[in-house]
């Protein structure tokens, strides 16, 4: 055993072997400094690029800027905004330097979220419906209209054709908002009389389709109560003119005014 000692002390001092080892420590330094410069320079350790803040530029505007200071960019989304130019920058990821206290590195990708002046909805059906149910509708998915009267023995005041472009839309098709859809009317000119409608107690909304269901009538309510959409929405109608009378008849076209109340009791003119 002290023979075999011997020997490995020898080896292990023997200029051979101190060669080796030299040669094997060398090429483990060498590896490591080679692996350790690779990873600075592919992960840009150290580097710290500060993000500027893109809202309210235009995306189209900030390529330039963007590409000089190594980063990329992509549009995560587009919002609805109809009051700012398209192409706005609502949002970035990540957040100004600024705001954030935070750095990226080059070739990092920031993220934005732009404006859009246009967006779709769906086309409802609005044939068979009266005229002003048929306004309303399209006022509140965000579209314009214009009226086109059609002589008619039949349906007056309700819709016969509903056009977008110049041809018939069908339901469900989905158009910008703020687009012009056209609505072709049913008008009976005649001007034949009918019954006066007893309207004491209806809603403004139930009258309106009272008399529309009539004929056609130029419908005028009052309510000076009426501070807010609720309060019209509610209020009922306390007093008409022309006035109620059973058997009494009055020509299309003529005008109906209806004062209404928020504050309806049951009393008033038609008990």
């Amino acid at each position: 055993m002290k023979e075999f000692f011997g020997k490995l002390k020898l080896f292990i001092l023997s200029k051979h072997f101190l060669k080796q080892l030299g040669l094997v420590v060398i090429a483990y330094l060498v590896i490591i400094t080679i692996t350790v410069f690779y990873l600075d320079s592919y992960t840009h350790h150290g580097e710290q690029i500060p993000v500027p803040n893109f809202k309210g530029k235009n995306v189209r505007n900030v390529s330039a800027e963007i590409e000089a200071l190594g980063l990329q960019y992509e549009i995560l989304d587009s919002v609805y905004e109809p009051d700012k130019p398209s192409g706005t920058i609502l949002s970035q990821n990540p957040e100004p330097t600024a705001l954030s206290q935070l750095f990226v590195k080059e070739g990092r990708i920031i993220k934005f979220s732009v404006s859009k002046k246009t967006d779709n909805h769906e086309m409802p059906s609005l044939v068979g419906k009266t005229e002003w149910f048929a306004k309303e509708i399209l006022e509140n998915r965000g579209f314009k209209y214009r009226i086109v009267y059609k002589t008619t023995s039949e349906a007056n005041g309700a819709v016969l054709d509903q056009q977008y472009k110049g041809r018939f839309i069908k339901e469900g098709v989905k158009i910008p908002i703020g687009s012009i859809i056209t609505l072709v009317v049913g008008k009976n000119d005649m001007g034949e009389p009918v019954q006066i409608p007893d309207l004491y107690g209806l809603t403004i909304f139930e009258a309106r389709e009272r008399l529309a269901a009539l004929g056609s009538f130029v419908f005028n309510p009052q309510c000076p109560e009426c501070l807010t959409y609720e309060d019209s929405t509610a209020a009922r109608v306390n007093s008409q003119s022309p006035e109620y009378i059973e058997g009494a008849m009055i020509p299309t076209g003529s005008t109906f005014t209806v004062n209404a109340s928020k504050n309806f009791s049951g009393g008033g003119q038609n008990p």
